[in-house]
């Protein structure tokens, strides 16, 4: 399995649905995309609750998302959950996207999907407190803007899924004369540094 993966990787994307815990006690539902070779994260959609029409709509959107920007995927892994139907799976076949159930009681076939969500949960969730729906779907795609955006990569050799690596600074001068900023996101749980003009 590995060596298929690493062979369709661009082809390769992974999805999931967990629950995120509001702080009246509801249960709250995210479905979120990664693809493999970019690690590029796309947030789907929140809800409380989760019904085999939401998914379906969100396999519409997913395929509109990846026509508009391009992108060809093959593949799509995803767990064994009932909330993922037929009408779910149909959706990405007529676009051309072969789904991939994971083995039950095999998370790893997931590996990429389930460290992402291990990420989120460390970097935000844990760290933050979700009122309700809306503010959960704020904060990730807040996330989702940091994670694509700016957070390094190992797998990436330290870039962003939609940023490169800068150039390495040549002359010593240029490194002793790094001014670094911070923004701050989510009132700071998030923070970006960056190279000031």
């Amino acid at each position: 399995m590995g060596d298929f993966l690493l062979d369709q990787a661009s082809a390769l994307l992974a999805c999931d649905l967990f629950e995120v815990r509001a702080l009246t006690g509801a249960r709250l539902y995210v479905v979120a995309v990664i693809e493999h070779a970019t690690r590029r994260v796309r947030i789907l959609g929140t809800t409380a609750h989760p019904t085999g029409a939401w998914v379906t709509q969100l396999a519409r959107n997913l395929v509109m998302d990846l026509e508009d920007s391009g992108r060809k995927a093959r593949f799509l892994i995803h767990d064994r959950d009932a909330k993922f139907t037929a009408a779910f799976d149909a959706v990405l076949s007529e676009a051309g996207v072969q789904v991939v159930l994971s083995g039950i009681r095999v998370p790893r076939m997931n590996s990429v999907m389930e460290r992402w969500i291990q990420t989120c949960r460390h970097e935000l969730l844990d760290r933050t407190l979700i009122w309700n729906r809306r503010y959960l779907f704020h904060a990730l795609r807040e996330f989702e803007t940091f994670y694509n955006g700016h957070r390094p990569h190992r797998a990436l050799h330290q870039a962003a899924p939609l940023r490169p690596l800068p150039h390495p600074s040549a002359t010593q001068a240029e490194i002793t004369r790094l001014n670094i900023r911070r923004r701050d996101r989510l009132g700071g749980v998030l923070r970006e540094y960056q190279h000031a003009a």
